[in-house]
């Protein structure tokens, strides 16, 4: 496997959006809901009970579940500071899954507050959101889950090349040796794009929630939003893989969708510097060049498939290696 890019810079960068932005959207929902709510907010349901049994001001009401989502990321980010993390290395698990499932409880939690309290003359008279409490407790579960899935499943590598370096058109791979070449490319902007929208997203279900937004515009900026953080996501990262079946291009943290060409599908392979703007641009691009997977200027691994007249490139790190591998894969296929 060779990744040369430090692997956590993009996902650090979308954990910095979400965190800010998750603090501001947090604070900032009482104020924007002041006009509609009592002097005291009722923030406090004792278990059982259907009436408020305690309250805030305004201001307080705003800050202190804000500062409780800033301590969370100070005490996450101490804890893996004391655990040897490396600023540069990948996002544990565990913290990618605390800092989504918390962040989307503690906004949530705020949003049924205010939903509770919306148009009350006073605090008294707020009644707890029993349908929106377990909606949130089942959105809060899938949320962790699903980031543990991603964040381990991004971790996951094949095994070391082995053979020679060889700089030429293939390798000289010893008898009965099995091999495999990984590479992976990520997108910061991508990454920091996915996150701006899907807190946007975030904020658009919040607005919902507490009964600050119209229905149908609420929905309409949730669905654009949430559809643009998933397209961002998908696009934003590319690993390419080679084994005896051949070439795997996949996409995003899931690593789907896929592309595939057996060995014997490939007509020739190589590696090739390309930039953005020989391509016409950054993602999935189709130009004179053929198809290209451009998430960052530099080494590209370039195939060309039996029957077709253009190429397939991807920008991944060490393809001169991925393209010898493929070439000596393909050699006892080749007419």
């Amino acid at each position: 496997m060779n990744d040369r890019r430090a692997p956590g810079h993009g996902t650090w960068w979308g954990f910095a959006v979400w965190t800010a932005g998750t603090a501001a959207l947090i604070a900032a929902l009482p104020w924007a809901a002041s006009g509609r709510l009592p002097d005291r907010v009722a923030t406090h349901w004792s278990q059982g009970r259907a009436a408020p049994d305690g309250s805030m001001p305004l201001w307080a009401a705003s800050l202190f579940p804000a500062l409780i989502w800033v301590a969370l990321v100070l005490g996450v980010a101490v804890a893996r500071w004391r655990a040897g993390g490396d600023a540069r290395a990948a996002t544990p698990p565990w913290a990618v899954a605390t800092l989504l499932s918390v962040g989307i409880g503690i906004g949530g939690a705020q949003a049924s507050v205010i939903r509770s309290n919306l148009d009350m003359t006073d605090w008294h008279e707020a009644r707890r959101q029993s349908g929106w409490t377990t909606a949130l407790v089942v959105a809060v579960v899938v949320a962790g889950i699903v980031a543990w899935l991603l964040s381990t499943r991004r971790r996951g590598a094949g095994p070391a090349l082995t053979g020679q370096d060889g700089h030429g058109p293939a390798l000289d791979i010893p008898e009965g040796q099995r091999v495999v070449w990984f590479s992976r490319t990520t997108n910061p902007w991508l990454h920091g794009l996915a996150a701006v929208t899907g807190l946007a997203a975030v904020a658009a279900a919040v607005a919902l929630i507490g009964g600050l937004a119209e229905p149908t515009q609420g929905w309409t900026l949730l669905t654009l939003c949430a559809v643009g953080s998933l397209t961002a996501t998908a696009c934003g990262s590319v690993q390419a893989r080679v084994t005896e079946r051949g070439l795997e291009v996949a996409f995003g943290p899931l690593g789907w969708p896929v592309r595939r060409w057996a060995p014997d599908a490939i007509e020739t392979a190589r590696a090739e510097n390309r930039t953005p703007a020989q391509v016409g641009g950054w993602g999935y691009r189709l130009s004179g060049l053929g198809t290209t997977i451009m998430l960052r200027a530099g080494d590209c691994l370039v195939i060309r498939a039996r029957g077709r007249r253009t190429d397939f490139a991807v920008s991944v790190d060490d393809a001169e290696r991925g393209a010898a591998l493929l070439n000596t894969l393909r050699a006892p296929h080749t007419p």
